[in-house]
């Protein structure tokens, strides 16, 4: 391999030089870089030059190391984000939010909210919070676990937070594959490399994370129930696998990150063992609250907790203590509280309904838990999605969700809980016409 136009003396001239490439498109996302032998050799320059303009370059997040894949330009194309999609005119079922119909009303809690200010060097933890937090974040762990409770903006910031206080760039991490988008975008702003692990439905295998253990990742995240996109949770039996294979690797940081935790039909099953040495429990009230409410609770060991309160400090230091009074208001509010069983139960009703109608026009689907039903198809699911844009729907096929390049996904996700009876029957209807249409357009390819 060529220099390919590279060239300076020093470390700092060669990244330079690096870089203008990359801004002048001479190399793009994905290309090659020459090995560290064969750029030094070229240059006339000893190799540890060149070893430390690579590492400035990965530290910036320029380029990305592959280990015997080698050195890579690294590509910045923009992650799939969650949401309604904006400018369509499209009837978006592939936002995967929660009903706005059943998001509690904070008026009456607003309301009688009152009390002195907050002030600098004040606990950043309102105490109500915290003991009523306590609580909730035991379950599933254990009276006994020795554990330290964080207040963060929201579920991704916790992760966030959680990755940099644990990691330097270029670590592996295993995510779960499907994965959730925002877990897939903090990931690759991070500069870290993500490791799939397949989910079946019982959630990560254990071949998948004993493989990645191997390849040395240094944190994982998983999600326990209403895995998203697939809706799986983890089952206790699998839950038990898993840690057992984690028993082995005590210092690899674990995030579980329990979205939807208080609207779940399934039991909390966690792969935090008591023995575990860096682990973190995150549950954020975005799905059941709201997604403006952006807090989530962080119980972890103390030595995770007390990294992460640094990770905090020259930053947001704290979430407002307003924030955290209506949190608690509301979590402790009895018809609140009964509000957000109800919207557990639609979710879980309106799914299951919804995936018997797909069956009843032959197209095979189950519900999972979560706000989303994860469709299997027969053809690919990006063409499957083109011929529902035609007939007015806008859905999100698997391959968004998808770590790497691999085979095009024949899975869709769809967000229906919020169509009325009429809407799900014509989206039900459309679905298997738009299969039947997309398989006639790829049988007509074939032939040509």
């Amino acid at each position: 391999m060529t220099t390919l136009g590279i060239s300076g003396r020093s470390a700092s001239e060669i990244a330079e030089s690096v870089r203008g490439l990359i801004e002048r498109a001479d190399l793009r996302p994905g290309s090659s870089l020459p090995s560290v032998r064969a750029l030094a050799e070229e240059l006339g320059v000893n190799r540890n030059t060149v070893v430390a303009a690579y590492r400035q370059l990965t530290q910036a997040g320029v380029v990305v190391t592959l280990g015997r894949g080698g050195t890579r330009v690294a590509d910045l194309s923009p992650v799939a984000q969650e949401g309604f999609a904006a400018d369509s005119v499209l009837r978006d079922v592939g936002t995967g939010n929660p009903d706005a119909r059943l998001i509690p009303d904070p008026a009456r809690a607003l309301a009688a909210m009152a009390g002195r200010p907050v002030l600098y060097g004040e606990p950043v933890v309102d105490p109500g919070l915290e003991a009523w937090a306590s609580d909730w974040m035991r379950e599933g762990l254990g009276p006994d676990v020795d554990m330290r409770l964080t207040v963060t903006s929201g579920a991704a910031d916790a992760v966030e937070r959680l990755l940099a206080q644990a990691l330097t760039r270029d670590d592996l991490v295993a995510l779960e594959d499907p994965c959730f988008l925002t877990s897939i975008h903090t990931v690759r702003i991070g500069g870290y490399r993500p490791v799939p692990v397949p989910v079946d439905d019982e959630g990560m295998t254990v071949a998948g994370l004993r493989a990645a253990l191997e390849q040395g990742v240094r944190a994982v995240v998983h999600t326990p129930r209403a895995q998203n996109p697939t809706g799986a949770s983890l089952s206790a039996r699998r839950a038990a696998e898993l840690r057992a294979v984690l028993r082995e690797h005590p210092f690899v940081l674990v995030i579980e990150d329990d979205h939807f935790s208080m609207l779940s039909r399934r039991p909390f099953h966690t792969l935090i063992a008591p023995g575990h040495r860096r682990w973190a429990l995150v549950r954020s009230v975005s799905k059941f609250l709201g997604p403006d409410m952006c807090l989530a609770v962080a119980a972890s060991d103390p030595e995770t907790a007390e990294r992460l309160a640094m990770r905090l400090t020259p930053g947001t230091t704290w979430v407002s203590h307003l924030l955290q009074r209506l949190t608690l208001a509301l979590v402790t509010d009895t018809a609140t509280m009964a509000s957000i069983q109800q919207a557990g139960d639609h979710y879980a009703q309106r799914n299951a309904a919804f995936a018997g109608m797909l069956r009843d026009h032959g197209v095979v689907a189950t519900a999972g838990d979560g706000l989303n039903l994860w469709v299997a198809l027969p053809v690919p699911a990006r063409t499957v999605s083109e011929q529902l844009m035609r007939r007015g729907w806008l859905a999100r096929p698997g391959d968004e969700f998808q770590i790497g390049h691999r085979e095009p996904s024949q899975r869709l996700r769809l967000t229906v809980h919020d169509l009325d009876q009429a809407d799900a029957e014509k989206l039900a209807a459309d679905v298997a016409g738009a299969i039947r249409a997309a398989g006639g357009r790829l049988a007509e390819q074939e032939v040509a």
